[in-house]
């Protein structure tokens, strides 16, 4: 099969396809818009109510500071060791 005609093939397909009217794209355009919308406030506003909540539990809990200072640790090149071992 030539690829001239497979696209002839694909048109000829095309035109059995029952396509929607202009008015049907368009109710369908607006109730997938609402939809969308729906569930972001929907999902934004547990969000919301999740997020204050933690905030506010968290509140409650002590404050801790660290008991003591850390020091770094102090390394130098010397300290590295480049090598294989002979496995004797």
């Amino acid at each position: 099969m030539s690829f001239l005609q497979y696209l002839k093939d694909t048109r000829g397909e095309l035109r059995h396809v029952a396509w929607p009217t202009r008015l049907q794209t368009i109710v369908y355009t607006v109730i997938v818009i609402a939809i969308s919308l729906f569930i972001a406030a929907y999902l934004g506003f547990f969000d919301y109510i999740f997020t204050t909540g933690l905030g506010r539990a968290l509140q409650f809990l002590p404050q801790s500071a660290p008991s003591e200072i850390i020091s770094p640790i102090s390394t130098s090149t010397s300290d590295i060791v480049i090598g294989t071992s002979t496995g004797e």
